[in-house]
């Protein structure tokens, strides 16, 4: 399964139809919030980070990772959960999103392009 870059709305049923192809419920992504963008389908976090990089040129301080469970709402929609949010460095020391500022953005840019 490739790695997916959005950059423009999806609907729930073609990101369930993403997970579907991998881990059947779940989705990892990797969200840059300075470009409003997310890479979904990889098997792990790191994967869709990179690609990020690569392709769309995004910096490691503005990429974090969540989980997407495209049957689940509210709360349990979007999980707070990758290695690749240890950023000692940003003052982030656990794998999920400490400041509220930031998981305010990675929330909103999801809701963006998942419709």
């Amino acid at each position: 399964m490739d790695i997916i870059i959005i950059k423009e709305p999806i609907t729930r049923a073609e990101l369930k139809k993403i997970a579907e192809r991998r881990f059947g419920d779940l989705l990892k992504a990797a969200v840059d919030i300075e470009q409003s963008i997310m890479a979904v389908g990889g098997e792990l976090h790191i994967d869709e980070a990179v690609m990020l990089y690569e392709e769309s040129g995004s910096k490691g301080h503005n990429v974090w990772g969540i989980n997407i469970w495209p049957d689940r709402t509210g709360d349990e929609f979007i999980v707070f959960d990758s290695m690749i949010n240890l950023k000692p460095n940003q003052d982030n020391r656990t794998r999920g999103v400490n400041n509220l500022e930031i998981k305010e953005k990675i929330i909103s840019i999801v809701n963006k392009l998942i419709k």
